[in-house]
């Protein structure tokens, strides 16, 4: 796979050099430069919220820092967590003496950096919570829910938790809203190609060229089945199934969807599956209230998708409609 870069070892610095010449109201911070700021982060009066995870999933987990979204994230190399010490210094950065939410996906070296920082945050008299992201109904079953990966669905918990923070809300609740959130919120993703890591020798995995793998996750985990490709219809059906299988009990059918690229995916079959995942959804008496067709969550230059369905209700459909705005992504 060809790349276009210099030292592999500068990949993670360079891209952040060039993020923020880009997006002049980002500062990279800390010791290491492995931490992005908004310029206006720790503003008097709001709870501070920080993410973090590794790099290679662009926009996740940097992109999503903006207004109304994240105040600072702390970022490792390509599919490494962060480092204690970037975990601290986003906590510290985005803290305004009302609190910090820490909201990440649920892998275990972004947990336990996090949760050492948050200790030492504590000790500085800086008050945390913490959300895990946990939508990925491929990794864990329904008895297990704890134990599943977050992936293109916290992509809702962070507007959210942006949206509430920003209307002055005390830390439990921006907290309480980021787990509501993300307790109704499910995801499901198929992938088509490999990826492979700046420096490696070889894709991250071997897949052939006529075959897919339903619900791998977004590093390579392994999925729930691999076959010969199907066409679009057939997968998005198998995908809806599967969501709507484990819908939240006592939520209306109301939604908000988001049909994410792994990377390489074209808009165009994107669409392709959008069209069939609305005929879907109204056949099921479902109404889509709010919608999100691109790449939010990648994985390098992987093939494939994912569809994350979060069932609303007025509260958060009214916080993903207030206004945001992040190097990837605006909500006017």
């Amino acid at each position: 796979m060809k790349k276009i870069i210099n030292d592999p070892n500068d990949y993670v610095d360079e891209m952040l050099e060039g993020l923020c010449m880009a997006h002049p109201n980002l500062i990279r911070i800390g010791d290491s430069g492995r931490v992005i700021a908004l310029k206006t982060t720790g503003s008097k009066g709001k709870v501070g919220i920080v993410t973090g995870g590794g790099s290679g999933h662009l926009p996740l987990f940097t992109g999503y820092v903006g207004d109304g979204l994240l105040d600072a994230c702390s970022i490792g190399n390509v599919f490494e967590g962060p480092t204690v010490a970037g975990c601290s210094e986003a906590i510290q950065s985005a803290s305004a003496g009302t609190g910090v939410l820490c909201l990440y996906g649920n892998y275990g070296g972004d947990r336990m950096n996090f949760d050492m920082a948050c200790e030492m945050a504590e000790l500085e008299g800086i008050q945390t919570q913490t959300v895990l992201a946990t939508d990925d109904i491929a990794s864990a079953p329904p008895s297990e829910i704890a134990n599943r990966r977050g992936v293109a669905g916290i992509v809702f918990a962070y507007k959210v938790a942006g949206a509430k923070a920003g209307m002055g809300a005390s830390l439990d609740e921006v907290s309480d809203i980021a787990r509501k959130c993300v307790s109704r919120t499910r995801t499901i993703g198929v992938a088509l190609s490999s990826c492979q890591i700046p420096g490696a020798a070889s894709p991250s995995f071997e897949i052939c060229e006529d075959e897919i793998e339903f619900g791998m996750g977004i590093h390579g985990e392994p999925g729930i089945w691999r076959d010969r490709m199907k066409p679009a219809d057939d997968l998005v059906d198998e995908m809806v199934d599967r969501i709507l299988a484990e819908k939240p009990a006592c939520v209306d059918n109301r939604s908000a969807v988001l049909v994410n690229s792994l990377g390489a995916t074209p808009a165009e079959e994107l669409f392709i599956m959008y069209r069939r995942l609305v005929d879907r959804l109204e056949n099921e008496g479902h109404s889509i209230d709010w919608s999100l067709v691109g790449p939010y969550v990648t994985s390098m230059e992987m093939a494939g998708a994912s569809i994350s369905i979060c069932f609303l209700d007025d509260e958060l459909r009214e916080l993903l409609e207030r206004p945001a705005k992040c190097p990837f992504w605006s909500v006017a």
